[in-house]
């Protein structure tokens, strides 16, 4: 579900503005829109925390050009301000070995000579002979003393490189939550307005922790007014899934996609059908395994310090692996072969129909349950206004248009006559109760529009094939790969070009099922994420508008609540 929200307007002292707001941190329940915050202190902690990010790139550009994949076992601690300041006289130097190097080019042609000697035999007028014609203007130096300072430069800037390479990454790294929780204080300071004596600052609290924020009002002498959220205001969306579905919201979070906060949680529904959906597009039990594999040892990896997200991302992950491997074992697909022993199984027989009609019929079976799930739910949440009739309209005009596309590709004979009653009937319920009379004056040319939205319908349907399609594709793909490494045998009797082919034969099938696992990554991307976030969304009136409850909170521990003007100043000392 959608957790409620209260809009929360709360007055302490000015003098207390830094307490207050210490006290709001530690409770982390109330939601800021610190977004909106600009100022000197806020662009001075924006400024320390840019500097640390730029530290650390620099810090992994030094060792990526000495060809080390890892920080070395013994670090130099740094602070940013000491890296960018070895970036900054890096540069310096590089650019003073190019000026030398530019030098060099030029006055090489003429040898190596004392510039000061030529220009007094050139003021003294000795005519020279046999000698090359010196230039108009002389070196600086001469041409070894040249060499020897820009030998001497690039010496010092593979120091400096090698000195940015043994720095300790970690410890700038580990600063950067403490970087992110003043960032935020500073964000929070200059959201909070002052009147005088006064200080005032708003937000948003869920409703079950308005009790404990009221607590903390009563104890810490704060005025507080909780309302509930008015009309026209965008309070943030606090998704609570129910307890087995709450791994969703790692993958709302990684999609970057929030419903708003007056529509509906669909993690339940997302979740069931995206499982569907990636073992449909995987469409191979072998490829499950190696998921599952993969994931039981991210599991083993990260016991004992595991995230909340990370700890989501093995759960989804464990979900999906597990589900194309059950869709391996129904259709009988391994690294795109068949097991003899599996051949007879009925979902075996059945799924792999030559006509393939039993794999649409199973498609778009899926998508018209997906989308009419959409539209009854609307029509139940909607029981006490007369607009239910047209959800449950919509939802008949879609079981219409699913016996329609199944007609159209040859599934079914024709359309059975009573589906005809169920659209004319479906028709005048979605004419007739989309809008109310008071409606029609201000939003009348909206039902000029149904006549293509109910045509849209069969598309909605028929793009559920792609599940069909792009399963088909990488079991093919897996077939021809597997196809080109059994043909290096062919013909193939003296045991040296039988150990040849063997290669072959391995690298052509782990290059061929690696890209096609690729592919199927994408293909999941693309296609599982559009019928979730496209059709059913678009059905059940799910914008993905929203934006997600960040309560102001501590996000590192042991970060001073002292301003982060005091912070900076000491740190410079």
């Amino acid at each position: 579900m959608i957790v409620g929200m209260q809009h929360l307007d709360l007055v302490c002292l000015a003098s207390e503005k830094d307490a207050t707001l210490a006290e709001l941190r530690e409770l982390g329940a109330v939601h800021l829109d610190l977004g909106a915050a600009a100022g000197a202190d806020v662009a001075a902690a924006k400024g320390t925390a840019a500097a640390a990010e730029a530290a650390v790139r620099a810090i992994r550009k030094a060792r990526k050009e000495l060809g080390l994949s890892r920080p070395l076992a013994k670090s130099v601690p740094r602070t940013p301000a000491d890296v960018l300041a070895l970036v900054a006289k890096r540069i310096e130097q590089q650019a003073e070995a190019e000026r030398l190097a530019r030098l060099i080019r030029q006055y090489a042609p003429y040898g190596d000579f004392d510039p000061a000697l030529a220009r007094k035999i050139l003021d003294a007028g000795v005519d020279l002979s046999g000698v090359a014609e010196l230039p108009e203007k002389l070196p600086p130096k001469r041409l070894s003393a040249l060499e020897a300072d820009r030998a001497a430069l690039l010496k010092k800037i593979a120091d400096g490189n090698a000195a940015l390479a043994a720095t300790d990454e970690e410890a700038i790294l580990k600063s950067c939550p403490a970087l992110a929780d003043r960032i935020a204080f500073e964000e929070a300071r200059e959201l909070m307005a002052t009147h005088g004596a006064l200080a005032c600052i708003s937000g948003w609290v869920p409703a079950p922790a308005c009790e404990k924020v009221r607590a903390a009002a009563a104890a810490k002498g704060w005025g507080i007014l909780l309302r509930p959220v008015a009309p026209g205001e965008t309070p943030p969306t606090l998704i609570d899934p129910p307890r087995f579905f709450k791994s969703m919201k790692a993958l709302f979070g990684g999609l970057g996609i929030v419903p708003a906060y007056t529509e509906s949680d669909v993690s339940v529904p997302f979740m069931c059908y995206f499982s569907l959906f990636f073992a449909m597009l995987v469409g191979d039990g072998a490829y499950g395994a190696i998921f599952l594999a993969a994931t039981l040892w991210g599991w083993k990896k990260t016991a004992g310090r595991r995230t909340p997200v990370a700890r989501s991302w093995l759960v989804l992950l464990t979900v999906f692996s597990s589900a194309t491997i059950v869709w391996g074992l129904l259709s009988n697909t391994w690294f795109g072969a068949q097991l003899p022993w599996c051949r007879d199984w009925p979902t075996v027989k059945w799924l792999g129909d030559v006509t393939y009609r039993h794999m649409m019929l199973l498609c778009f079976t899926i998508g018209v349950s997906h989308l009419m799930l959409a539209r009854i739910w609307n029509g139940v949440c909607k029981l006490n206004d007369t607009t239910c009739l047209a959800e449950f309209g919509w939802a008949g005009i879609l079981l219409f248009m699913y016996f329609v596309t199944n007609a159209i590709v040859g599934v079914f004979p024709g359309i059975p006559t009573a589906m005809y009653a169920v659209f004319g009937v479906s028709l005048v319920c979605v004419f007739g109760f989309t809008l109310k009379p008071s409606e029609f004056k201000t939003r009348g040319a909206e039902l000029g529009m149904l006549p293509l939205s109910v045509m849209s319908t069969l598309g909605d349907i028929i793009s559920y094939v792609r599940l069909f399609a792009v399963g088909l594709a990488s079991v093919k793909v897996a077939e021809n790969f597997n196809a080109m490494a059994m043909g290096l045998f062919a013909g193939s009797h003296a045991w040296w070009a039988s150990a040849l082919a063997g290669l072959g034969a391995a690298f052509i099938l782990v290059v061929g099922h690696g890209l096609n696992l690729a592919m199927a990554g994408l293909s999941i991307l693309v296609h599982a994420v559009r019928l979730n976030t496209l059709e059913f969304s678009n059905h059940k009136g799910v914008t993905w508008s929203g934006y997600a409850f960040a309560p102001f909170r501590r996000r590192a521990a042991g970060v001073s609540n002292i301003p982060f003007q005091t912070v900076k100043e000491n740190t410079n000392e």
